[in-house]
C-alpha cells in the first residue's frame, strides 16, 4: 500500500502488525525535459545527486552519505552509486538504510536532492522520491518532486526516531545548492 504525502505530513514506520520496519530505500527518479531549440529538440544532461545526512540529538551533523561517500561509518546507511543522467527506468540513484544498525546517537536522517550539474528544476520533470521496504520491496510512501522551479535542490524528506521506530517526514523544500553541503542551512530549519 503506498501513501502519497505531501509538504509536511508525516507517516510512521511501524507496520500494521506492530513490527517496525528494518531496512528501507530512499529512491529518486528523474528525467530531463527535452530543451527545444531551432533544428528541434534535443535531450540534455541532468545529473541530480541523492544524498543522506545523519544528525544526533543536537541537530550535529554526525555522516553523510552521497556520491563522493557512498557508505556511512558504520555501514547502516549505503548509496547504491551515482547516475549522471537520470536516463532509465524506476530509481536512479537509491539510499539503503538499515534502520537496525544505524547508532542509537543517530536521531534524524535528512534526505536531500541537489542538481550538481546546476540546471534548476524547471528543466527536470517526473522528479520523485519513494521510501521502500527493502523486507518485500512494498512501496510504503511516496513524494513527487512536482514543484518545477528555478530552485536547483530540494530537501526531500526526513527520517526521525521515535520512541516506537521511526517515522517519515515529506519536507519538500526547495533550497540552492550543488552539494549537500551547500544546503546544510537551509536543512538546518527543518531538523
Amino acid at each position: 500500500m503506498t501513501v502519497t504525502l505531501s509538504k509536511g505530513e508525516r507517516v510512521s514506520l511501524t507496520k500494521a502488525d506492530g513490527h517496525t520496519l528494518t531496512r528501507v530505500r530512499m529512491g529518486l527518479g528523474w528525467d530531463a525535459m527535452r530543451k527545444r531549440g531551432l533544428f528541434g529538440s534535443r535531450a540534455q544532461t541532468i545529473d541530480l545527486d541523492a544524498s543522506a545526512l545523519l544528525f544526533d540529538a543536537g541537530d550535529r551533523l554526525v555522516d553523510q552519505v552521497w556520491f563522493k561517500q557512498l557508505n556511512s561509518t558504520d555501514g547502516s546507511v549505503r548509496h547504491t552509486g551515482d547516475n549522471l543522467t537520470g536516463e532509465g527506468e524506476g530509481d536512479d540513484e537509491s539510499i539503503r538504510v538499515d534502520l537496525g544498525q544505524v547508532p542509537a546517537q543517530i536521531t534524524t536522517i535528512v534526505f536531500t536532492v541537489n542538481s550538481f550539474t546546476g540546471q534548476d528544476f524547471s528543466q527536470i520533470e517526473n522528479a520523485y522520491c519513494r521510501l521502500v521496504d527493502e523486507t518485500n520491496e512494498g512501496e510504503i510512501a511516496r513524494y513527487d518532486l512536482s514543484g518545477s522551479g528555478r530552485h536547483t535542490a530540494q530537501i526531500m524528506a526526513k527520517l526521525t526516531r521515535e520512541p516506537g521506530g521511526w517515522a517519515m517526514t515529506a519536507i519538500g523544500a526547495a533550497a540552492t545548492g550543488r552539494t549537500f553541503r551547500d544546503l546544510l542551512p537551509a536543512v538546518s530549519r527543518h531538523l
